[in-house]
């Protein structure tokens, strides 16, 4: 079965409901806040086993990442990048939503990680090299994907903070634990002049 992972951007005036899809799903407030359903507290992120989830009482702008089969088309909003994700050899899948924050000139060794995502820039900008491929300059609001089986490099600009977004999905087995595997295992014990914020990490099912 052919799979992709898809980023939709959707507008939700307040206390308006996010498209509804049977497809695991995750949804991230760039601007606004979000109310999973009988949520009491608004929050940042609503992951595949909440149900259906609205804005709280301001507008939003939200990410929406669905693991889809190929097609159908998405239901509302625009979409940012489609990109198929091998799912083959797995025994079981995690979703996880996870903000990564740099410090100014931060850099991430080159890498791998134990699945495939979707990654979009929300502010900085961010200088990414996937395998032998040429460094590819990234602006807030574009995303790439990452197989997870091609090592990355990431260099954050020195004239202010960068952050991204990204939702991957991965072995369930290393539910919230890292997925990073460095390409020289010495990067692991260097600094680390970024930051993690993990918001959603659930078991799916296909």
């Amino acid at each position: 079965m052919a799979y992709s992972l898809r980023l939709i951007e959707d507008r939700l005036a307040a206390n308006a409901t996010a498209p509804v899809s049977r497809a695991p799903r995750v949804l991230y407030a760039v601007e606004g806040a979000l109310l999973a359903d009988g949520a009491s507290e608004p929050t940042p992120a609503v992951g595949p086993g909440a149900g259906r989830a609205r804005a709280a009482a301001t507008p939003a702008r939200v990410y929406r990442v669905e693991l889809v089969r190929q097609p159908p088309p998405p239901a509302g909003g625009r979409v940012l990048l489609e990109h198929p994700i091998d799912l083959t050899g797995g025994s079981g899948w995690l979703m996880r939503c996870d903000r990564v924050d740099f410090d100014p000139g931060g850099v991430a060794p080159p890498h791998r990680h134990q699945g495939g995502g979707i990654r979009c820039l929300l502010q900085g900008r961010l200088e990414v090299t996937v395998g032998e491929g040429a460094p590819r300059a990234v602006a807030p609001g574009e995303a790439w994907f990452e197989s997870g089986r091609e090592s990355v490099l990431a260099v954050a600009a020195r004239d202010g903070e960068t952050s991204f977004i990204r939702v991957s999905i991965l072995p369930a087995a290393i539910r919230g634990r890292s997925s990073i595997v460095y390409v020289d295992p010495a990067a692991a014990a260097g600094g680390r002049p970024r930051r993690y914020t993990v918001y959603v990490d659930e078991p799916i099912a296909l």
